[in-house]
């Protein structure tokens, strides 16, 4: 039986709490990057409220990069950041 994309996400998401927990020493400076189509970038810069925030259009103009950056106390907090930009349409997780 194959997995979903939903099982697949999940599982790479799993693994990274894994390897943030054995390797990163907290408290530490995190930083997200995502590509999103332009029409979402407010959905997801709602999302990141409170964090320092550096964006950058695609050469198109389509796209843009948001890399956004805080101090985070266990890998928890990191993990429901990923989970909560989940929800916006077309993002790229880098």
């Amino acid at each position: 039986m194959s997995k979903t994309q939903e099982e697949i996400q999940a599982e790479k998401m799993w693994k990274l709490k894994m390897v943030m927990d054995e390797t990163v020493e907290f408290p530490t400076e995190y930083m997200f990057k995502f590509i999103v189509p332009v029409a979402v970038v407010h959905q997801l810069l709602a999302l990141l409220d409170g964090m320092d925030i550096d964006e950058r259009a695609s050469s198109g103009g389509k796209y843009i990069s948001v890399s956004a950056k805080k101090v985070f106390n266990n890998s928890d907090e990191i993990m429901n950041v990923y989970k909560s930009v989940g929800v916006v349409k077309g993002i790229i997780s880098l």
